[in-house]
């Protein structure tokens, strides 16, 4: 009887777990999520990270192919068929019962510099793929230290919510008891329905960029919550440094340098078709007398094998001269690019340093004003306790601290925008990351 008891009382208990376990949010037994986990999802999850690494794969892939070329090429196969009359060739090759052929280049200077464009390309292809892996981390950062921004200011709100909200039924009774005029209850009124616009709002952003995270990452967006803390600090700026000159660590600049200098090599082998060269050749053939070798020749020989080299003097071809020429083209043009983007690289650097600059000192001034209004905000809380100041006061006091918080709230974003911008023009973005904790 009491094991029977026992049984059902537990068995409820167990259902009551898995009834919870089910029911509960995610976001309630979700564990924070820091930025560097958050980084590094995304780079494992991300489609823009998997073209990238996959068009480095086809070009490394088309420099071996290339490559190959010095490896003999071998291949079996025969030409079946019956012959009358003269034993005429199958698709350029002599009719045999077994037909064995290998050949690879031996001197080539035209597929040399073809090879060496092929690996620069695949250089270019890997500086490539960093720059589109720093995209992704400047994405993935930016969408987390917005987040944070409105996580922040979503709890703020909603104190400041509570706080209006008293001020406005302290001023109800003060309007119903004839101290003050309706018009100061339809003040707090607004300032309450401001509050909970911008609350709305905030919670509206912090939806949006809660979603964009969880696509980055592949988490569910309920379970992202963010580390204000887990942001690493950013490095010291030397404003008297010209970071300018870093631009050629930027991946884009260095892959489209790396492209240029293939595309000149490419023009380089056109060139270079011009000259002669050598093949290794060899094959071998089985053949039969039903197609007649033994009628047409003096001597018949079933097996049959040839092994030597092959030899070109090219002298007369004026497409592949205009194909070197048009080559010769192209390759100016992505050297000219490659200048281009180094120059804009170098600006934007140039730009974002000075940015940053700005963006501290706006900050420090935002922090300023914060802190003035605030103790503003203290000394007025103790006025109004000693009855020499009015709840009126106190309200406009509070709504004007709450808009330098915000002010500061954007400024210290701006400022992290800046400074992410500007690691990224100089190729420090992903090494930051990986410094941080």
């Amino acid at each position: 009887m009491n094991d029977s008891k026992c049984h059902g009382t537990c068995f409820a208990g167990w259902g009551l777990l898995v009834w919870l376990m089910w029911f509960v949010p995610a976001n309630l037994v979700a564990e924070p999520l820091p930025l560097k986990r958050a980084v590094e999802l995304a780079l494992a999850h991300s489609t823009t990270s998997a073209i990238a690494s996959a068009d480095e794969q086809r070009a490394y892939a088309a420099y071996r192919e290339l490559r190959s070329n010095y490896i003999p090429q071998a291949a079996v196969g025969s030409g079946l068929g019956k012959s009358w009359g003269f034993p005429l060739s199958l698709e350029g090759a002599a009719p045999s019962l077994v037909n064995f052929t290998a050949s690879s280049a031996l001197y080539n200077p035209s597929l040399h510099e073809a090879i060496r464009a092929a690996q620069v390309d695949s250089q270019a292809a890997t500086f490539q793929s960093k720059d589109q892996r720093n995209q992704v981390i400047q994405d993935t950062v930016l969408s987390y230290a917005s987040l944070s921004k409105w996580e922040q200011r979503i709890g703020r709100l909603q104190d400041e919510q509570a706080a209006a909200m008293k001020l406005e039924e302290a001023m109800a009774e003060r309007v119903k008891e004839g101290v003050d005029s309706p018009l100061e209850r339809t003040k707090a009124r607004l300032s309450a329905a401001r509050l909970r616009l911008r609350l709305t709002e905030a919670e509206g952003s912090a939806d949006v960029l809660r979603q964009h995270l969880a696509k980055l990452t592949g988490l569910p967006a309920a379970s992202i919550e963010t580390i204000a803390d887990s942001v690493p600090a950013f490095p010291a700026l030397n404003q008297e440094e010209d970071l300018s000159a870093k631009a050629e660590n930027n991946p884009a600049v260095e892959s489209a340098v790396q492209h240029a200098r293939a595309q000149y090599l490419r023009a380089k082998a056109e060139h270079r078709a011009w000259r002669p060269t050598v093949d290794f050749a060899t094959q071998y053939a089985r053949l039969t007398t039903y197609n007649n070798y033994d009628v047409f020749f003096k001597s018949f020989e079933p097996n049959n094998a040839s092994l030597g080299v092959v030899i070109r003097f090219p002298f007369l071809n004026f497409a592949q001269r205009e194909h070197a020429r048009a080559a010769d083209a192209e390759a100016l043009k992505a050297k000219k690019q490659a200048e281009a983007a180094q120059n804009q690289v170098s600006e934007e650097t140039l730009k974002l340093q000075r940015t940053v600059r700005q963006m501290e000192a706006a900050q420090e001034v935002a922090q300023l004003e914060y802190e003035v209004a605030e103790s503003n905000l203290d000394a007025l809380e103790t006025r109004v306790d000693a009855g020499t100041a009015s709840i009126r006061d106190l309200g406009e006091s509070r709504a004007q601290a709450n808009e330098r918080y915000l002010a500061l709230q954007d400024s210290k974003l701006d400022l992290q925008q800046a400074h992410i911008a500007l690691m990224r023009s100089t190729g420090d973005l992903e090494s930051w990351i990986r410094a941080g904790n």
